[in-house]
């Protein structure tokens, strides 16, 4: 890290705040200056008000200069920077001067005043930190409003306690967990596959045995997902399914019902104490945090409001024990994804708060171990996400493995508890069993060529690239893009019922590799395929949490970057010989994502509009300034284009009051871009 370029702090400063020398008509006593990339609609360049976010749900930003000319604010951070306004409560300014505090005394641990600075995935340059200039804000004047001081120092041990925890005394808890290996652990314990079954079976209908018998038998029957023919992989039942039946003291045999299906027929249930499933890791992905236009792992707008604390992951690796010194640990993963039901900007910070303070323990003793019980259960227990399938806060769960094969090639599912209607382009929550689910982000393998297809070509040029934000490059910088693998393309189906490696990464054929954003949307669409992501794209070797390597697991260096203070570089995997090289250190990028939450966050109330905002913008300026295009209907009633007349600001500034219909909590940096992380 030390080898990127340093950058004044105010520079690399997104968001700033100022006092309003009056109140407007809606309460708001600040203003909040956000950074915003060039459009994606270049005739929106010299536009004196953008509207992010989506029709429906709005944010109007007025240029911030343009506020200066209009005698509105006393100045501007400068010409890229845009403003919304909010009613901003001061006892957020002494909880945050409070934190600087403590962070300065080293009573939150050992500290670094330099930080390092991500562009999606990639480290760029480094930074110093920044206390917060409270003098300056009550003169006026417009300061840096989410940086810190200082930052807590990356490292290994950190990571290990509050983001990716593989440690033997929480993987292997006597109290919370039990091993298929050793027999040692208590049998259903809170952080048991058993214990996730429960819950997640609870609402079903179903037994927790049967839930999971039925979801082991998706695989001994080929499925059909989006017209995506997945193969079966009947090595489920001599590998998992009938050494489990003969361990739980029944018998398992294979049959077939009055539709041809296979099935499984059990003389006893299957012990889920006993699962063959065996702990590798907990996972806190805050920053995966979804936005008002979906996940931002699954999508989003190009600007996007935070409104949710991101997933909470549970790593199992499969096992068939062989003997008692040979545990029979198996390349096949296990993950169980749950959606964090936490929303409101001060309840995603105290959530953050709650795991960096996870670091305070000295060790992973019983302290430890029972705050972390106290978030796991938050989230993974019954009836904790009413609108849910089976009121469960799952997300998705997926498996990567190449256990099951025959033909030599890993494969990557999904399963979840919704229903995906492929023509009407929806995924509803259903209570039930498991059903297999498209894999985000992922082009169906067997009709689309990884190297050829000119569908792909046509989706990275036509979709992907517009959201790449202008000014990109050279690679790795500004390189981030924004977008959602739709179930059908141009009339073709699209998104795949599974991924298979290979192929390890995708191409698109007619890609420029010397023009930035072009280069950059190629990578970043492979990238966030389970194929790019898991192989090629990462250098990674199928699974990022390694399932045979005993306890603890062994990560992969897309995760560490070759350990803190490091990264990883990746040539490009279609065009290497341009000397594109791209950075990965995914820990330390998720352990700086989870400061800024938890330390340097300010929680702010801004008005929520309606929809008809948008419709009365494009009355009185005769255009509507939204970005990019695709938020809008199919058949808008304004054509898209800039506003640059200062009378019309003003006018549109004064009737915001009019389509108020409430106020929202949310983080100062409300509106950022939103990323399409997978994985």
């Amino acid at each position: 890290m030390s080898t990127l370029p340093m950058v004044d702090p105010e520079k690399s400063a997104d968001t700033f705040i100022q006092r309003l020398s009056d109140k407007t008509a809606l309460s708001e006593n600040m203003a909040v200056h956000v950074r915003l990339p060039e459009p994606a609609n270049e005739k929106l360049k010299d536009s004196l008000i953008r509207i992010v976010g989506s029709e429906s749900s709005p944010v109007v930003m007025f240029r911030s200069d343009a506020l200066v000319q209009m005698g509105l604010i006393k100045s501007s951070p400068g010409p890229e920077f845009f403003t919304s306004l909010s009613n901003f409560d001061d006892k957020e300014l002494d909880r945050r001067l409070q934190t600087e505090a403590d962070l300065l005394s080293g009573k939150l641990g050992e500290t670094t005043p330099e930080t390092v600075l991500f562009e999606g995935r990639s480290p760029v340059a480094m930074t110093k930190g920044l206390s917060f200039d409270l003098a300056s804000l009550n003169a006026g004047i417009a300061v840096p409003a989410m940086l810190c001081p200082v930052t807590p120092a990356s490292t290994t041990a950190a990571w290990g306690k509050s983001l990716l925890i593989t440690a033997p005394q929480v993987v292997q808890d006597p109290t919370r967990t039990w091993d298929p290996c050793t027999g040692a652990g208590t049998q259903g314990g809170v952080w048991t596959f058993a214990h996730l079954m429960r819950q997640l079976a609870t609402n079903s209908g179903n037994t927790p045995e049967v839930f999971v018998q039925r979801w082991l038998e998706t695989w001994l029957n080929p499925q059909v997902i989006n017209n995506d023919s997945v193969a079966q992989r009947l090595n489920m039942f001599n590998q998992v399914i009938q050494p489990w039946a003969t361990a739980s003291g029944g018998t398992a045999t294979l049959v077939v019902d009055g539709a041809g299906r296979l099935g499984v027929s059990l003389t006893a249930p299957l012990n889920l104490n006993i699962a063959p499933f065996r702990l590798l890791a907990i996972v806190n992905r805050v920053d995966l945090g979804r936005t008002v236009n979906g996940p931002a792992g699954y999508g989003g707008g190009t600007t996007s409001q935070p409104v949710n604390a991101g997933e909470l992951r549970f790593i199992f690796g499969v096992t068939q024990k062989v003997s008692a010194t040979n545990c029979g640990l198996k390349q096949f993963t296990t993950i169980f994804e749950y959606g964090v039901p936490i929303t409101g900007c001060s309840n995603v910070v105290a959530w953050a708060r709650d795991w960096l303070n996870l670091n305070s323990f000295s060790t992973f003793n019983s302290g430890y171990l029972t705050a972390l019980q106290g978030i796991t259960q938050r989230v993974v227990m019954a009836n904790l996400a009413p609108t849910k399938g089976n009121k469960n806060a799952l997300n998705q769960i997926r498996t990567n493995e190449i256990a099951l094969a025959t033909d030599g090639k890993w494969e990557l599912r999904e399963f979840t508890l919704s229903a995906e209607n492929f023509v009407a382009n929806t995924d509803t929550p259903v209570s039930g069993l498991l059903r297999p689910h498209t894999v985000a982000q992922s082009p169906d393998d067997g009709l689309h060529s990884a190297t050829s297809s000119a569908l792909v070509d046509q989706y990275v040029r036509n979709v992907v690239l517009p959201t790449v934000p202008a000014g990109s490059g050279p690679a790795p910088a500004q390189c981030s893009s924004n977008y959602t693998v739709p179930y059908s393309f141009l009339g073709t189906r699209f998104r795949g019922g599974n991924s298979l490696i290979p192929p390890n990464s995708w191409k698109a054929t007619s890609i420029n590799p010397a023009l930035p954003k072009e280069l950059c949307a190629r990578h970043d669409f492979s990238l966030n395929t389970c194929q790019g992501c898991h192989r090629s794209d990462t250098a990674t070797v199928f699974t990022h949490v390694k399932p045979t390597t005993g306890v603890p697991a062994a990560l992969s260096s897309f995760l560490t970057g070759g350990g803190p203070g490091s990264f990883i570089t990746v040539s490009d995997t279609q065009f290497p010989a341009s000397g594109a090289k791209w950075r990965f250190a995914d820990l330390d990028r998720r352990w700086r994502r989870l400061h800024q939450l938890a330390n340097c966050t300010s929680c702010s109330r801004f008005p929520i509009f309606s929809g008809g905002l948008v419709d009365a913008v494009g009355q009185m300026a005769g255009v509507v300034p939204i970005d990019p295009v695709g938020p809008l209907s199919s058949d808008p009633k304004f054509e898209v284009g800039p506003i640059t007349d200062f009378a019309v600001v003003k006018k549109i500034l004064d009737s915001r009051a009019q389509f108020a219909v409430g106020e929202t909590e949310e983080p100062l940096n409300l509106v950022r871009p939103a990323e399409s992380f997978t994985h």
